[in-house]
């Protein structure tokens, strides 16, 4: 969906937009469509509405949404991540394409490569994408193929912060789509297409969403020849229609409503995740604290370059997967789940769960080790969650 632009600001727009209230009852909060097909007025004549899979009222007001907060010109929404993510590659990409990945990425993004998309002919290399001069390199090798630049940042789940805007103008000399997965930044926190980036790709599921009650994803973008300027099978908007991994209307709506508190809730997770980042790194149980707003984060200063803000996330290195284990079983006030980004605070062990589909030797030299522990942090009193990850730990 196409989005004209405001001169509100975010806090406003995530309110508004979309957000009309409905022409024939002044309700002010649009109603749920729950419709599969609209009435014609006549062949090749509607209202701008035909086919559910098509458009719907509902994902029209997230779409827009969507594409005003990452400050673009087109959204698209989706079932999942992951189906936006496989809309953009098979929309971009084809047979002998070459793709260069940062190496740390979350594990459905490694299946999806690795098992689904290599027997496609698609070529692949998972690289750490803070060296430039090998960014560089790969691109100049691989410019005469179709290609992607693919990139988290922070990454999922060590956390690394990768030059959105050097990778971006390196990835331009070659003619390379640069797609950045802005789930865990959120666009409260960092704006990828401002950075010189071409596609933003979201899991929806997570901060966007906030509340753990829906699955779903988004694309967002400026560039018409990527969005449906030709309406060709290579196109983002064709794909998602043509391949129908659209949300449902009840979805669309709930997820339109949850991000009308977006900028309440990202003050809050990044406020309580500093608190605790800090508790973490005083603990002398614990090896490594991974968080990119404090000094010892790699990163740091990019990360204040490029970033409005440091996150909710949390990664910590607890020694062992014996010592990991134990921790786990304790924690009582964060919920040991995958997925994060909802009110409530969530914590997993990477190598079991979320990254278990990364082989073992490629998790043990990306970082992720059996010691390692992931934590979303949520909006519950910062004191409360550090009394609880003190008592995991001193048990």
């Amino acid at each position: 969906m196409k989005y004209k632009k405001t001169n509100h600001r975010l806090g406003t727009n995530v309110v508004h937009v979309g957000q009309e209230p409905d022409p024939s009852t002044g309700a002010v909060v649009p109603p749920i469509y729950m419709t599969s097909t609209y009435k014609q007025e006549g062949v090749n004549k509607h209202k701008g509405f035909d086919y559910g899979r098509t458009r719907n009222p509902n994902r029209d007001n997230l779409e827009q949404c969507i594409a005003c907060l990452e400050d673009a010109k087109y959204g698209l929404a989706y079932s999942s991540g992951m189906a936006a993510l496989d809309n953009v590659i098979q929309s971009l990409l084809c047979k002998d394409s070459y793709m260069l990945v940062c190496d740390d990425v979350y594990g459905g993004t490694f299946r999806l490569l690795d098992k689904s998309f290599k027997k496609w002919g698609l070529v692949f290399d998972f690289i750490d994408m803070g060296n430039l001069e090998l960014v560089d390199e790969k691109l100049w090798l691989n410019q005469y193929k179709n290609n992607i630049t693919l990139m988290e940042s922070p990454t999922n789940p060590l956390l690394k912060i990768i030059d959105i805007n050097e990778i971006s103008r390196i990835a331009a000399k070659y003619g390379s789509i640069v797609v950045v997965d802005n789930t865990f930044a959120t666009p409260y926190f960092q704006k990828p297409l401002n950075l010189g980036a071409d596609v933003v790709v979201h899991s929806t599921t997570k901060y966007i969403n906030g509340h753990s009650t829906v699955i779903g994803g988004a694309v967002a973008l400026n560039r018409k020849d990527l969005y449906n300027e030709f309406e060709d099978y290579r196109e983002l908007k064709f794909n998602q229609n043509a391949l129908g991994a659209i949300p449902s209307p009840f979805d669309c709506w709930l997820m339109r409503e949850n991000i009308k508190t977006f900028p309440l809730r990202m003050e809050k997770h990044q406020k309580n995740a500093f608190k605790i980042a800090e508790f973490l790194s005083s603990h002398p149980k614990i090896k490594k604290v991974i968080y990119p707003g404090l000094n010892s984060h790699p990163q740091h200063e990019l990360a204040k370059k490029q970033m409005y803000g440091f996150g909710g996330m949390v990664s910590f290195d607890i020694g062992s997967f014996r010592a990991a284990d134990k921790f786990l079983k304790k924690i009582k006030l964060f919920t040991l789940a995958e997925s994060l980004g909802g009110v409530e605070s969530l914590i997993e062990h990477p190598a079991k769960m979320t990254h278990a589909s990364i082989p073992k030797e490629i998790r043990e030299k990306n970082g992720i080790t059996d010691g390692l522990i992931r934590a979303s942090v949520g909006i519950e009193d910062a004191e409360d969650l550090i009394e609880d990850l003190e008592r995991a730990l001193n048990s």
